[in-house]
């Protein structure tokens, strides 16, 4: 009889790409260094004002889509984020899964989130 522990699944078992939308800075390194160009990111420029100081420019993600039908699951972008805005999930994507039809290969911000589910994140420092 196998235990149940052997059969989990590792963890970091690599299975789709997940977003944490709130961690992505709209820097497109992952855009940049994906080999199939299979992601695409819109963003926007809002001015903050902190306190007497002068406003600062961020960037706010407003989309962010990846092609499963073109990914071929390298895990660079993956590994370039210097927000560790995207993760591995254990959960499969439509393609794996075997019932995807060409439109539901294309996932946006909240069918990543959706993959986030089960995903252990690292634990970010602040550092302030």
């Amino acid at each position: 009889m196998e235990d149940s522990k052997s059969a989990q699944e590792p963890i970091g078992l690599r299975g789709t790409i997940a977003l944490e939308q709130f961690a992505c800075t709209s820097c497109l390194v992952c855009i940049r260094d994906c080999p199939t160009k299979c992601m695409s990111l819109t963003s926007h420029v809002e001015e903050r004002q902190e306190g007497g100081r002068r406003p600062t420019k961020i960037n706010i993600l407003d989309a962010f889509e990846i092609d499963f039908g073109l990914c071929m699951y390298c895990g660079i972008c993956v590994d370039v984020c210097p927000h560790e805005a995207l993760f591995w999930s254990p959960a499969p994507t439509a393609s794996e899964s075997g019932d995807g039809a060409r439109e539901r290969l294309i996932y946006n911000i909240e069918g990543l989130a959706e993959s986030l589910v089960g995903v252990i994140c690292p634990v970010v420092s602040d550092n302030s």
